[in-house]
């Protein structure tokens, strides 16, 4: 097998942290929404590695550890200072022995052994992200996001973010920031603090732009990295067809013809619809890199390719020209 490109690397804010431009985020590998067993979740992990992969995201939250702990016994097998590691924090994972059923209520088919408490505390936060450190198996991880602050902010403000700011000035973490699924409150966060980087989730795609209008022109100005989660709105622009998800929502009728129409235009220019989602996020010049929740190694290697397809610029203009992409969107 011939060895993948080399993956453009870019630095987070003034950190000095580097990530790939392509990262895998583990919510799949936590069971998200369906099972994935050990040996198919730690299989997509190898293959993020041999394709190049060199940033990895996870979260207490995916799975209640389960991502974690899969993330870290694959991990294991390479130096440390080989890749870049990010987890959150602000979801604080509590047993629940007497428990029985399943966490399906969050998302996640697995047990439900703990429960998640909302805690963006200086002393929760350590806390977490030391339990953090034991799940993944290591000393330390590069990266830490405040994790879906929404209804949190004045705690998160107050005491999570100067937490954050402590555990990098003490050398804790090289990088920190906040991970949402909303720009508005990123955009705070990237003009009223000293973020490295944020990660917004949803928010900056083929199908929604809503980061192109404060956040990422703040983000160019401050100088502050942004890390794209979500290019495919969760299936949709991956797949557009009925039934599939926006969102983690059914697509309504009047989205699912936009990303039908999308994917019309990708085969008319011999491209594919997931490869001018990976592309067009990538092409904000505030932009450092974009994850993909991938749960198996078929599904990784797949967005490997796509990340790599240079997208014809008739397409683009094409999109434009028919209104289904704005003229402010660069694209490359």
């Amino acid at each position: 097998m011939s060895a993948p490109a080399p993956m453009p690397v870019h630095t987070l804010g003034r950190s000095g942290v580097e990530i790939t431009g392509l990262g895998f985020g583990a919510a799949a590998i936590g069971n998200l929404f369906t099972e994935v067993t050990d040996e198919v979740a730690q299989d997509a992990v190898s293959a993020a590695w041999d394709a190049g992969i060199r940033y990895f995201d996870t979260a207490p939250h995916y799975g209640i550890g389960l991502a974690e702990r899969r993330m870290g016994a694959v991990l294991s097998e390479h130096p440390r200072s080989a890749y870049t590691l990010s987890t959150k924090v602000g979801r604080r994972l509590e047993p629940t022995p007497d428990a029985s059923g399943d966490d399906l209520a969050e998302g996640f088919a697995v047990p439900a052994t703990h429960r998640r408490v909302w805690d963006f505390s200086a002393d929760g936060i350590r806390r977490t992200l030391e339990a953090s450190l034991e799940r993944l198996g290591v000393d330390h991880v590069d990266v830490v996001y405040l994790h879906d602050p929404d209804n949190h902010a004045e705690e998160a403000f107050r005491e999570g973010y100067p937490a954050l700011e402590k555990l990098r000035s003490e050398g804790v973490v090289r990088a920190i920031g906040a991970g949402m699924n909303q720009a508005e409150m990123l955009t705070r966060f990237v003009k009223d603090t000293d973020v490295d980087v944020i990660l917004c989730a949803g928010r900056y795609t083929l199908l929604d732009q809503r980061a192109l209008t404060e956040l990422l022109p703040a983000a160019v100005e401050r100088g502050t990295s942004v890390v794209i989660g979500g290019a495919f709105n969760s299936g949709l622009l991956a797949d557009p067809r009925p039934g599939v998800t926006y969102n983690y929502t059914a697509a309504s009728g009047e989205v699912l013809e936009r990303a039908l129409g999308m994917k019309a235009v990708a085969e008319r220019h011999g491209i594919t619809l997931r490869a001018a989602a990976l592309a067009y996020c990538v092409a904000h010049p505030a932009v450092a890199g974009v994850l993909v929740g991938t749960r198996s190694a078929a599904e990784v290697r797949d967005c490997a390719e796509q990340f790599a397809v240079s997208v014809p610029e008739a397409f683009w203009q094409e999109l434009r020209d028919t209104g289904l992409l704005s003229d402010e969107a660069p694209a490359r």
